[in-house]
């Protein structure tokens, strides 16, 4: 690995850089390569992992919006066995590291996949993806700190031999209270956040954009309110913790990834941006990289945290 100023030490995983590509935003393992090299950015995160395959919803999934996107997918994949035995071999070649994102309805899926996933020398860090129902009593892991707790120390049972990360939702009444859950659970690393909950209609005909009618927004809009999660989550456990966060929503240039790192994130996750332009994260790399030189600084992690000072 590069020992350059954006290097960084993610929950014992190194990077090249701090630049993360999100679950769900770049096909299962290397799809994207075809128009980004990978030797350039830090990680990516595979499309969240079902024990079974699933469809996922109607058309339409995706709609644009003036603040960004919005997106309700259904969390569509090949489910466990195909993705293990046909797209989880490509990550062998992957120039970057690569993170395997976990999703299920019960603690029981969490726990068959993230097993699997534990044993898979290709993954480097499991992401748990905790937005999705509960179907033993109809609550979402991520939105309750009880429910998270108990799934998280569930995990860590199985996965010993790797750093499990969780991807918080932002559709909380406090969201450092969920990541001090999911701190006292186990988790070792945190993604800070998920999309936020959100609706289009059209007008004229009177019908939801989307065909599930309700979604995630994404993008620009969600930026500053993220800004200020990713602030509060480190102030309020992850810096005394130890415990380094990606943060993520909406950043498209370097001046956004560099928000996330000085509000205290260890890396920055890109996403609603690669469907933009994939290439993106390029020029994201290049300005945090003359940044963090402008700055008097020989490492990137020396900025974490350190807005208002």
């Amino acid at each position: 690995m590069s020992s350059g100023p954006l290097s960084i030490h993610l929950a014992g995983v190194p990077l090249t850089n701090p630049i993360v590509l999100a679950a769900g935003t770049c096909g299962y393992v290397d799809e994207i390569a075809d128009a980004l090299p990978l030797s350039r950015i830090g990680a990516v995160t595979s499309k969240s992992i079902t024990l079974e395959p699933r469809e996922g919803n109607a058309p339409w999934r995706i709609v644009d919006s003036p603040q960004g996107m919005l997106n309700a997918i259904g969390l569509a994949n090949v489910g466990l066995n195909e993705f293990m035995q046909k797209r989880l071999p490509a990550a062998r070649a992957l120039p970057c590291s690569f993170f395997g994102s976990v999703a299920g309805h019960s603690v029981e899926e969490y726990l068959t996949v993230a097993e699997r996933f534990d044993a898979a020398p290709e993954i480097a860090i499991v992401e748990l993806n905790v937005s999705c129902p509960n179907t033993s009593d109809g609550l979402q892991f991520g939105e309750h700190p009880d429910a998270l707790r108990t799934l998280l120390r569930a995990v860590k049972q199985v996965v010993k031999s790797k750093p499990l990360s969780v991807k918080l939702s932002p559709n909380v009444g406090d969201i450092v209270a969920m990541a001090r859950a999911a701190v006292d659970g186990g988790a070792q690393a945190l993604v800070v956040s998920n999309t936020f909950s959100a609706m289009a209609i059209d007008v004229e005909s009177r019908a939801f954009r989307l065909s599930r009618g309700r979604g995630g927004l994404s993008g620009p809009g969600i930026h500053p309110i993220v800004v200020r999660m990713v602030h509060d989550v480190y102030l309020g456990v992850a810096r005394e913790a130890g415990v380094p966060i990606i943060g993520l929503g909406g950043v498209c240039n370097w001046r956004d990834a560099a928000e996330f790192i000085l509000a205290g994130a260890s890396a920055v996750g890109m996403g609603t941006a690669l469907f933009i332009d994939p290439r993106a994260p390029l020029r994201v790399v290049d300005g945090l990289d003359a940044w963090v030189r402008r700055q008097g600084c020989h490492s990137i992690a020396e900025l974490v945290g350190r807005a208002g000072s």
